[in-house]
């Protein structure tokens, strides 16, 4: 799990802010403001405390054993899951957290990965019937395996408890060259009124620094 250390985030300051954070990757989340911009998890633009936003954590699949065929051992796995899942969630609930479930793309990342479709997750979740379960996209995985992005975030979109991003087919920085169209996306959201955060789960094609050049330039244009 991320965690966020960021209390505001401007444009001027962004390359200060990242001090904060170690490694070569992105680890940073954002939560898109009522005029388009995006805030950190510390605060709102308005200079307030931290949103109440609950604690999520993911909860993995697993993966289809070596050797064996996903049609041969589908229908166990799933019923385990289910089991598992009504599980966290009477334990989660105790604490106020949400669990996560997040389909991942067998296409590239991990051929063995058992949930590898927002159609599935959901069919998942509705077997479970936990409120504190949640569906977590990443535009990376769903575009991968289905291309068919904006029919389904409206689809799925009551399910969602938390979006990360990634550029396709790179998983690089949203602005850099591939299939999506991230303005496109943000105001989709934005229409759709979104109001959980944004997880930067990409690869940055150069630094962290260098690499979110895109959310200046996004929060620049979307005042």
């Amino acid at each position: 799990m991320a965690v966020h250390r960021v209390s505001r985030l401007q444009p001027e300051n962004i390359r200060g802010c990242l001090s904060r954070f170690s490694g070569s990757g992105s680890s940073l989340a954002l939560r898109l403001g009522s005029s388009g911009a995006p805030e950190s998890p510390g605060g709102n633009r308005n200079g307030g405390g931290p949103h109440q936003y609950s604690p999520r954590i993911h909860l993995m699949a697993g993966r289809i054993p070596v050797a064996s065929l996903r049609t041969d051992v589908a229908k166990d796995m799933e019923t385990v899951f289910v089991q598992n899942l009504i599980y966290a969630a009477d334990v989660l609930s105790k604490e106020g957290i949400t669990g996560m479930i997040e389909p991942i793309n067998s296409r590239i990342t991990d051929p063995r990965y058992f949930l590898d479709s927002p159609h599935q997750a959901a069919a998942i979740l509705e077997r479970v019937g936990k409120p504190n379960i949640k569906l977590q996209m990443d535009v990376f995985h769903w575009e991968i395996m289905d291309r068919n992005l904006t029919q389904n975030i409206h689809k799925y979109f009551p399910l969602i408890g938390h979006i990360q991003i990634a550029q396709v087919p790179g998983r690089n920085e949203p602005d850099s060259v591939g299939d999506l169209d991230f303005k496109y996306l943000f105001n989709m959201l934005e229409k759709l009124s979104y109001q959980g955060y944004i997880g930067c789960e990409y690869k940055p094609a150069g630094s962290t620094h260098e690499g979110l050049g895109w959310l200046k330039d996004y929060w620049t244009h979307s005042k």
